[in-house]
This record gives structure tokens, sequence and C-alpha cells, in this order.
């Protein structure tokens, strides 16, 4: 039997995206998805407007490709800078991470920021919902 050689060097890198799957406050925003930059066994730095930000890894979900639908947020109960008429939730954007009052219950949305048009996935809200 021979033992099986391994690559040398580090291994390609694969994009990998993340956001929260736990309701708390560590400086990124329910529901968003943002670029990993660094990942150990402990945490990940994301990319958060141009600044590395720690996150635990265990209060992460972490993907190869974000999905390309808006996210359905409970409003937290520590929000802050949510407007009170949005009511008790509300959806992030997947292509800026803008947050965005829900009026009804629409299949699909368009980004007030940055006027991409993605359908909505009431399929997957955040984790913090109920």
């Amino acid at each position: 039997m021979f033992p099986m050689a391994l690559p040398q060097g580090p291994a390609p890198a694969e994009p990998q995206w993340a956001r929260l799957q736990v309701d708390v406050n560590c400086r990124v925003r329910r529901g968003a998805w943002y670029r990993v930059a660094d990942l150990t066994s402990a945490e990940a730095k994301l990319d958060v407007n141009r600044e590395q930000i720690p996150v635990p890894r265990t209060s992460l979900k972490i993907v190869t490709a974000p999905p390309q639908h808006w996210t359905i947020i409970a409003r937290p109960h520590d929000a802050r800078s949510l407007p009170a008429q949005w009511g008790d939730k509300y959806a992030v954007c997947p292509g800026c991470r803008n947050r965005m009052e829900l009026k009804g219950a629409p299949h699909m949305m368009r980004c007030a920021r940055c006027e991409c048009t993605f359908r909505v996935g009431w399929e997957e809200w955040f984790v913090g919902v109920g």
C-alpha cells in the first residue's frame, strides 16, 4: 500500500460568506451576509465596511455562496435605529445589506439603496424568529 501524497502549499481557497445564526449584538447586521476574510476553529473575521470584525464561529452560518433572496428578520428586542412603524419584522437585501420595511407579504422586493430586485425568502426566516 502506498501512502497518499498531500498537495504542497495552501489549498486554493473558495470565497466564503457568513451571517449570524443567533440573536446577538456583535457589530454585524442580523440576516446580512459578509465575506469571510479569515477563519479559525474558534472565530471568523468578517469584512464589514472594510474592517475585519471577529465573530465566534459557533454564532455563524458559513456558506460558499450567499443566497440571492431577501432575509426576513424578527425585530430584535434591543433594536437601534429601526423605525418603530416597521413593526415586528423587516427584510435585509442580499445585494447590499440594506434593511427595509416589509409591507404585506410580497414575493419580490426592490431595494431602495441598490435598486436590485430579489425574491423574498419567506421559507428561511432568521433563526431569532419566534
